[in-house]
């Protein structure tokens, strides 16, 4: 029987089932990635980004065409985590453009709707590199526009299995296009994990799927954040108050008027409109007024007030029951920055570590994710970093190169601030940046000087195999230490400090004067020192500066200048 449309049940059934179906096969996926280091692995990012959309797509009860794109593309691009997981987001966000305002999709608007996915995902990254998801959702527009040009499907199954076949014909020469991928003897593990999706749908979409309940299992982890001690002030509105508005007049006045009474009643306003909707987030002192004012708007729904006083009071005595030294590691999520004044500038940090988070925090951090590898944070929050800090310019540092596409995603979102995204790859880079932050020069030189300076020093990590591969010429086995820089193997060794030397060696040069030596939660200070002594010893020139970093997963951070 030929199916010539779908309306949006099927469709809403069909992510469903194409996001479980991406959960189940996460740790293939994950398996899939050539480098052997711990990090947040594709599979895993690309569940947690659609996840994140499949939440608001299950709790639709009979929507429409629009209602469905709206949660699948907000869920998605505010759940993005790691590159993987924000192009995914942008392929969603094409997609849903391309299928806006129509009541149910024929063949022609599906092809349009996969080129449009295309599309918007290689716009969405800078230097686009093929033999990636890319590629293969390259594939899929290219063919979806031939099926249209030559009219000759009009059945949907057939429209889907004819695309599906020509990305996964895309996503087997993925390794002939990287040769990194052709030496690991596998495919792309994001191509992967967009053909496990697309399969997943088109099960539903052949009625092979019944159970469409999205579990706790594929849910979103909180990625927790903090903020400096004196952040700790008296809070001077004490309610946070969200909602989203169903609008009933015009969105851009909406949008205008609201922002400016939110203004006067409160702080941390964030207003942002789409389409008929408008997400509204402020701290108030009383709430009912800017329920009231919303009213005049539309309907509400989502509504959430937060007694902030009282969280803050519960978490006073709480704290006043620990150690100094167990207050430091647990860092908690603590009251928004907005209680502080307005200020020009102010600085997002990625870290993960209580050592380095006291170093950025030295350095004038404001706030501080903790994330980075094998936790990357989503858009989300970001977003909620940047609405925590009360500045007209914040600069954010993502400190690894997996963050920095949801830090861009981001900076998009972000509403009232000028965001400048340094794009730091790791976190001798990220100090380097913000040593060279100069009060008094204007953000775009700043920007320049940061982003400049960040790429004169030398930097490498220490970290552990996960997998056994070959790869730069070496074998390396399970378990053992690697000296990385920029995802290059340079040092391969049976412990952290062999694997660290011989780093350290590759880096240094005639004109090098210091080496910075930051350990991590799973190495010493006193291996540390010994690395640092047998480096003095051997270059008569150098300077050692050892320390304490306390980040998971890399035993050392280093960087040569």
């Amino acid at each position: 029987m030929s199916l010539k449309s779908i309306d949006a049940a099927m469709l809403q059934k069909m992510f469903l089932s194409g996001a479980k179906a991406l959960d189940a096969k996460k740790d293939y996926i994950n398996e899939l990635n050539v480098f052997p280091v711990p990090d947040g692995d594709t599979g895993t990012n690309m569940t947690m980004t659609i996840m994140a959309a499949a939440k608001e797509v299950a709790s639709l009860e009979n929507p429409d065409i629009n209602q469905l794109g709206k949660a699948i593309s907000s869920g998605s691009l505010r759940g993005a985590r790691g590159n993987s997981g924000v192009i995914m987001s942008q392929i969603f966000r094409g997609f849903v453009k391309g299928i806006k305002g129509n009541d149910v999709l024929d063949v022609n608007i599906l092809a349009n709707a996969v080129q449009h996915a295309a599309d918007t995902a290689y716009k969405a990254v800078m230097k686009p590199k093929e033999g990636t998801i890319l590629t293969v959702a390259r594939a899929g527009a290219d063919k979806a526009i031939e099926i249209i040009i030559n009219d000759d499907i009009e059945d949907i199954i057939e429209f889907c299995d004819t695309v599906a076949e020509s990305m996964e014909e895309a996503l087997q020469k993925t390794p002939d296009l990287l040769p990194v991928l052709k030496q690991a003897g596998v495919v792309d593990s994001g191509g992967e994990g967009l053909m496990t999706f697309l399969r997943g749908a088109t099960d539903a979409l052949k009625g092979k799927v019944s159970d469409f309940t999205i579990t706790s299992r594929g849910s979103v982890k909180t990625v927790k954040t903090s903020l400096p001690s004196e952040a700790e002030a008296d809070i001077k509105y004490g309610y946070c108050t969200e909602f989203i508005i169903m609008l009933e007049r015009d969105t851009e006045t909406a949008e205008k008027q609201l922002k400016e009474y939110l203004q006067g009643i409160g702080d941390c306003v964030v207003v942002v409109a789409d389409d008929e909707i408008v997400k509204v987030h402020v701290h108030t002192n009383d709430p009912g007024l800017a329920i009231q004012k919303a009213l005049l708007f539309g309907a509400l729904t989502s509504m959430k007030i937060d007694n902030m006083r009282e969280e803050h009071h519960e978490k006073v005595i709480r704290d006043a029951t620990r150690i100094a030294a167990q207050q430091k590691k647990e860092m908690e999520e603590v009251k928004p920055a907005q209680a502080a004044p307005r200020k020009k500038t102010g600085f997002i940090v990625v870290s993960a570590g209580d050592g380095l988070a006291d170093i950025f925090r030295d350095l004038k951090a404001d706030y501080i994710i903790e994330g980075g590898q094998t936790m990357n944070p989503s858009t989300d929050d970001i977003l909620e970093a940047i609405n925590n800090v009360n500045a007209d310019n914040i600069f954010i540092l993502p400190n690894n190169g997996n963050i920095i596409l949801a830090a861009n995603q981001a900076k998009e979102l972000a509403e009232g601030k000028n965001i400048v995204v340094i794009p730091t790859k790791n976190i001798p880079q990220g100090i380097a940046a913000l040593i060279n932050y100069a009060e008094g020069s204007s953000v775009a030189d700043n920007e320049k000087n940061m982003s400049g300076e960040m790429l004169s020093i030398k930097s490498g990590q220490v970290t552990y195999a996960v997998r056994d591969t070959n790869m730069d010429g070496k074998y390396i086995k399970k378990g053992d230490f690697m000296g990385l820089t920029d995802k290059t193997i340079v040092s391969v060794g049976k412990d952290a400090k062999e694997a660290a030397k011989k780093l350290i060696e590759s880096l240094v040069s005639d004109d090098s004067e210091l080496v910075s030596l930051y350990y991590g939660a799973d190495a010493t200070e006193e291996e540390a020192e010994l690395i640092a002594d047998e480096i003095v010893a051997e270059y008569n020139d150098i300077d050692v500066e050892v320390q304490y970093g306390g980040q998971p997963v890399y035993s050392y951070f280093i960087s040569v200048e």
